[in-house]
């Protein structure tokens, strides 16, 4: 079984929209289990009330995320942010990916949603510098093996990054599994904040962090509202 763990916080206007979405892959089998991160806007009473298994931890992605795989029942996490979509068959895609052969894990290409053109050149960097370096980020909704998950003691307790120090881990196990069907996440906010700026302030974090600044330092300068 492939069990969906969605961190939440906050999402109440996107969450009818992501609660279809899910609907149709717990309908096939799988688990669905949203995390949620003490939103003060009703998003796990949402949930709840459609019927959704919602489950409370400390706010944060790393922590969120933790909590769900440690709920779980699957053989198989797929870790989903909250603005993201799956493509329609994501779960055959993954089952095969992972089926008959060494890699325990992998992600999806990505594609951003927006106005602006130049998401799709970023969506294209971004894909072709994950199949470069094995390394992926969770708009391209991470999926592992359970035992491989357990085997690097799940995501890093840290604000930022998460992801990046979850792949390096998992890479010391297998390669991952790439795949060119597409998870669609929001490009909010790239357009919120501009696409060039958020280009540039992601390079220097991803270098800054590569140098051993604090995942903490940096999460205050990706998110200085404090945002999700």
């Amino acid at each position: 079984m492939i069990s969906l763990v969605i961190p939440m916080l906050d999402e109440a206007d996107g969450l009818p929209s992501l609660l279809e979405h899910l609907r149709s892959f717990r309908n096939r089998g799988c688990e669905v289990l949203l995390v949620d991160g003490g939103s003060s806007d009703g998003s796990a009473e949402l949930a709840e009330q459609a019927g959704f298994c919602v489950l409370r931890a400390p706010r944060g992605r790393a922590q969120q995320m933790n909590a769900g795989a440690h709920a779980a029942h699957g053989d198989i996490l797929l870790f989903l942010h909250a603005d993201t979509r799956l493509p329609a068959n994501a779960d055959t895609l993954i089952t095969a990916a992972l089926s008959g052969g060494s890699r325990v894990w992998g992600r999806f290409d990505v594609a951003i949603a927006g106005s602006a053109p130049m998401l799709r050149v970023v969506a294209f960097l971004m894909n072709r510098r994950s199949r470069w370096t094995g390394i992926a980020t969770g708009d391209q909704a991470i999926f592992v093996r359970r035992v491989a998950f357990d085997a690097i003691g799940g995501f890093p307790d840290q604000a930022l990054m998460e992801d990046l120090e979850a792949s390096r881990r998992l890479k010391r196990i297998s390669p991952p599994a790439c795949l060119a069907a597409r998870a669609v996440t929001s490009g909010r906010r790239w357009e919120r904040n501009g696409v060039w700026r958020t280009i540039l302030l992601m390079w220097r974090l991803r270098l800054a962090y590569r140098l051993g600044a604090p995942a903490e330092t940096l999460a205050r300068q990706y998110r200085p509202g404090g945002t999700h």
